[in-house]
């Protein structure tokens, strides 16, 4: 009997047609109910602040509900997991960081999800100053003289981040490494409890990221020394960068972008992809961002996962070097 070996190749044929057409479908439906973008930091912070600009015009350019849930913990890991982890529909997204995604696989022992494997980059959002601040009360006005004080105190003066592996906590362990004080990192779940004990004087001084700290500094409640970046903010030109201040070497960006669990469909990714890049290109978008410091930066799905790959191991280097042991 003549076995036909046609049948086989037209059947996987017919199957791949289906799958194409129902992943086709799937994506000119979408969304068809809200979408979840967890933020994994507390509220009242730069990610946050961010998720929720970006939230409110999703969700009117795709006609739905972007709903904004803060899950804050672990530097941003218990939140991240949380969407590495979810069903890759399309519903559940993340605004994801340096921190999360770069500087994080080097500070912890035991991560429970892959920044690369586990995720479907859809786009940068913004690239963001961290700023030097201080509490009123700390005998200090400029980074010389902190770290003059620092090193009269060894040991003494706190620094407060958003978390173990944030970009706010490895700005302080980079100015430790690069000016060899000896300063004591209190983290938080999040930049906003963060700021809130350095205005209250729980701590000392903070690198945080501009959009929440700088409000602070206009109104007089923080002292602001420096930025992190290689170039001074437009939104603070007035302030140095702490390279200019004489810490050579020193730079520290933060960045934060939009991602989605691992295997959702690329024609979703890259629908949510062309709307977020219209978005962050809206002028009263950039010129929301720019108040606060932060650049408006968009990219595509394939750039956003390359520059994550660059980053992390830049980060792995700045962790060795500044000779901060992983929790």
């Amino acid at each position: 009997m003549k076995i036909s070996r046609t049948l086989p190749f037209k059947a996987l044929l017919l199957a791949s047609t289906i799958v194409g057409s129902s992943a086709s479908a799937a994506a000119t439906d979408y969304p068809s109910k809200p979408i979840q973008m967890i933020v994994p930091f507390s509220a009242g912070g730069t990610s946050d602040f961010l998720a929720r600009t970006v939230a409110e015009k999703l969700g009117a350019s795709l006609d739905t509900t972007v709903v904004v849930d803060n899950r804050p913990g672990a530097g941003g890991n218990i939140g991240s997991a949380m969407v590495a982890r979810a069903k890759p529909d399309g519903y559940t997204l993340l605004l994801g960081t340096v921190g999360t995604h770069a500087i994080n696989q080097s500070v912890y022992k035991e991560m429970s999800f892959d920044a690369v494997k586990d995720f479907a980059p859809i786009s940068l959002v913004a690239a963001v100053p961290n700023i030097l601040v201080a509490n009123p009360a700390l005998q200090a006005n400029s980074v010389q003289e902190l770290i003059a004080l620092a090193k009269q105190k060894p040991g003494q003066i706190t620094f407060a981040s958003s978390g173990n592996g944030s970009s706010i906590h490895l700005s302080g362990e980079m100015f430790k490494s690069l000016t060899g004080v000896d300063m004591l990192h209190v983290p938080y779940k999040g930049s906003g409890p963060a700021v809130i004990d350095l205005l209250g004087g729980q701590v000392d001084i903070m690198f945080d990221n501009m959009p929440s700290a700088l409000p602070h500094v206009q109104a007089g409640k923080l002292k602001a020394f420096a930025v992190t970046t290689g170039e001074r903010s437009e939104a603070a030109p007035e302030l140095p960068t702490i390279a200019e201040e004489g810490v050579k070497g020193y730079e520290a960006t933060a960045w934060f972008g939009i991602l989605a669990p691992a295997g959702t469909p690329t024609d979703i990714v890259a629908k949510l992809n062309a709307e977020i890049v219209k978005i962050l290109d809206m002028p009263d978008v950039k010129k929301r961002l720019a108040g606060q410091g932060a650049k408006a930066v968009s990219n595509s799905p394939e750039e956003f996962a390359s520059y994550i790959k660059a980053e992390l191991k830049k980060w792995e280097n700045v962790v060795k070097s500044s000779g901060f042991q992983p929790i």
